[in-house]
């Protein structure tokens, strides 16, 4: 019994010597031991856990591989969305942003914002989800508001503790991480030799090398890349609360995670401008891809007051490099047809390697845009990745131009269906409609998929499929398919036709701003359909909401509100919408939550709430006019208090602010008003 009682007690320390020793080399990069005592640790840990196998927990080194293969990703809400950010390309647009603000704040213009300027790592965003102390699951970005459970491959990443520091499990219960997963560019190159030696195709840049590396389904594989890590934010916290962006990174530090080392703290706009100057000088002297700085006003205080819109924060920017550039030849103008009906000229390129992609396409917008910087067939051309992501033509070198060489006209026939073409604004449109393959095939792709309706296995080569072979006319088609119908085609068997009708089948029964999405107005994403959902609760009251109804809707500009009535006021929709309740899609009508009724209120939420997710609570909260708050402060109207509330109450509590229960905030919703309490 002396034995195993020793071995025991050494099998905690052996994961607490590993664990330093992971901690000085991956994040530190100052180990204090040779990579054979490194090794001889390990096998003396796995030795010791095979023989007390009930003692093995997950935050142990040796769980960091070996899992098994996964067989697909699941997802994993995000509690508090992981917004992207709006982008400066110019230093005046980043002094604009700097205006802005002061203006939001009622601050003079010649104020200074205190902001937290750090590198914008190029790579993949993911949230680590810690539990007291302990990692307990992982997930990429996604969408924003759900991403891939990535948990399994997120753990054989070095850098990433599975086990916080001691102080960290006495200081919060849970927090939720946010971090960029990369590749290092000496990896990266060594990972693409060996993949062309064995014949494997290499990887376009970093970012695709470590976002494949991460959605392996055998971690075992995610496992031999040495991704890494730097954490640059917290979600949802309990236990735990700062006052500052920049003393949540200290924190973060100290619990043993990774924080990029040129994170500064710095005073007023001319500070920032300084800073970009200085990361971009260092840019090509790092060990991984950057595409700018990020500045983050550094108080919650302000953050908060400052508020969101849409998909991204007020508080923060992107204030990116200067795009690499490059010279290559145009060999053809190609005119692409959108989802929309709008043409595209595009530009096909001699192959040509910017930043690290190969490029041979390069969109033209639209053709005042062909005209003003005159780009033909035969020029030689100086492409650019903007903002180091979208590649686009920046000038032609007109000394190299051939004699030749003829300017480009935008055809007056649709290039895939030959309708006529109508120019509205700077966009041609192709006025097919539904009719012209390429705007119904998109439209059904789109319609089917995962956001939208999310028929699974029903991929675009599938779909054009059933376009080309004239089966299914518009979306409202799809329930129209028989198994006979689809084996008449190529590469399906008795099974994947089953399987794919089951999956039509399953879709008739969407959430109502699932449905909106997948109808396909233009402008109307992911986020404004949960906001139309809210506010009018029936795609009926939807289709005969007037312009001042609309307008009246937080985040509903004229834009999207000439987009919508366009939408409904055409014919051919108005048949497909009718088609789609007659095969059985179920037009779900949720209660419209009353126009203002939570205007300009603040509210917090804590704790799991049983009806609804924190983003659908959010949503609805801001369909209405509200805001949500990040963490207790006096301008919060209510707390609303779910299951196993967090620290967050304690101090709603000690602050005296108004809190309410999920039964109390669904009848604020539902009828306007809270009870009399």
């Amino acid at each position: 019994m002396a034995n195993e009682k020793e071995e025991k007690a050494e099998i905690e320390r052996l994961r607490r010597e590993i664990n330093q020793h992971n901690y000085r080399y991956y994040v530190l990069d100052s180990p204090v031991v040779t990579d054979a005592e490194y090794d001889r640790l390990m096998k003396r840990l796995a030795k010791l856990e095979a023989l007390y196998p009930e003692l093995i927990t997950p935050d142990s080194p040796t769980q960091r591989v070996g899992a098994k293969p996964l067989e697909s990703f699941g997802t994993i809400t995000h509690t508090i969305p992981m917004l992207s950010l709006a982008n400066a390309l110019a230093k005046e647009e980043a002094i604009d942003f700097d205006a802005k603000i002061k203006r939001l704040l009622d601050m003079p213009l010649n104020g200074q914002i205190e902001y937290v300027a750090e590198p914008k790592m190029d790579g993949l965003a993911v949230e680590l989800v810690y539990e007291n102390g302990v990692f307990i699951k992982g997930s990429t970005r996604g969408d924003g508001y759900a991403g891939e459970d990535v948990t399994s491959n997120l753990k054989t990443v070095r850098s990433i503790p599975l086990s916080l520091s001691p102080s960290a499990k006495a200081l919060s219960t849970l927090i939720e991480v946010r971090g960029e997963v990369f590749l290092p560019l000496d990896s990266f190159k060594k990972l693409n030799s060996e993949r062309e030696k064995a014949g494997e195709q290499v990887f376009a840049n970093p970012r695709n090398a470590a976002a494949g590396s991460l959605r392996q389904l055998d971690p075992k594989i995610t496992a031999g890349r040495p991704l890494d890590i730097f954490c640059y934010g917290i979600g949802s916290v309990e236990g735990a609360s700062f006052q500052t962006h920049f003393e949540s990174l200290e924190f973060l530090k100290k619990t043993g995670l990774k924080i990029n080392p040129l994170v500064k703290v710095v005073t007023g706009i001319e500070a920032v401008l300084d800073y970009h100057g200085e990361i971009e000088k260092k840019r090509d002297s790092l060990n991984y891809e950057l595409d700018g700085v990020v500045i983050k006003v550094n108080n919650f205080s302000l953050q908060n007051r400052l508020g969101v819109i849409s998909r991204s924060p007020r508080w923060a920017i992107a204030y990116k490099f200067a795009a690499r550039q490059e010279e290559t030849v145009v060999r053809e103008i190609i005119v692409g047809v959108g989802r929309t009906g709008a043409l595209t000229p595009v530009a096909m390129l001699s192959p040509v390697i910017v930043g690290g992609v190969t490029i041979e396409r390069a969109t033209l917008h639209n053709q005042d845009e062909v005209e003003r910087k005159d780009v033909r067939v035969g020029d030689t051309v100086v492409v650019q990745r903007a903002g180091d992501v979208i590649p686009e033509v920046s000038y032609v070198v007109k000394e190299k131009r051939p004699h030749n060489a003829k300017p480009f006209k935008m055809p007056d026939a649709c290039p895939v269906c030959g309708a006529e073409v109508e120019k509205d604004g700077a966009l041609h449109f192709c006025t097919g409609g539904l009719s012209c393959p390429a705007q119904l095939q998109q439209s059904i792709a789109h319609f089917a998929s995962k956001r939208a309706m999310d028929i699974d296995g029903l991929g675009e080569a599938h779909v054009v499929q059933f376009v080309d072979a004239g089966i299914v006319k518009d979306v409202a088609g799809l329930y129209s398919l028989t198994k006979d119908d689809i084996l008449t085609l190529e590469r399906w068997g008795e099974k994947s036709a089953e399987n794919l009708l089951d999956a039509i089948e399953r879709s008739k029964h969407p959430a109502l701003d699932r449905l909106i999405y997948a109808l396909g107005i233009h402008g109307v994403g992911e986020h404004v359909s949960k906001v139309l959902a809210g506010a009018f609760g029936s795609i009926d009251k939807l289709m005969t909401a007037d312009r001042e109804a609309l307008l009246n809707i937080r985040e509903i500009g004229p834009e999207i509100t000439k987009s919508i009535q366009d939408f409904f006021s055409g014919a051919e929709n108005a048949k497909v919408i009718e088609k789609l309740k007659k095969a059985g899609v179920e037009f779900k009508e949720v209660k419209p939550i009353e126009k203002g009724v939570l205007s300009n209120k603040i509210f917090l939420f804590t704790g799991t709430l049983s009806e609804f997710s924190r983003d659908e609570a959010k949503a609805r909260v801001e369909a209405a006019g509200g805001r949500v708050a990040q963490s207790a402060g006096k301008k919060v109207d209510y707390v609303v208090a779910g299951g196993d509330p967090g620290s967050k109450l304690e101090k709603a509590k000690t602050m005296g602010l108004k809190i309410i229960s999920e039964d109390e905030f669904k009848t604020l919703l539902e009828a306007g008003a809270l009870k009399t309490m």
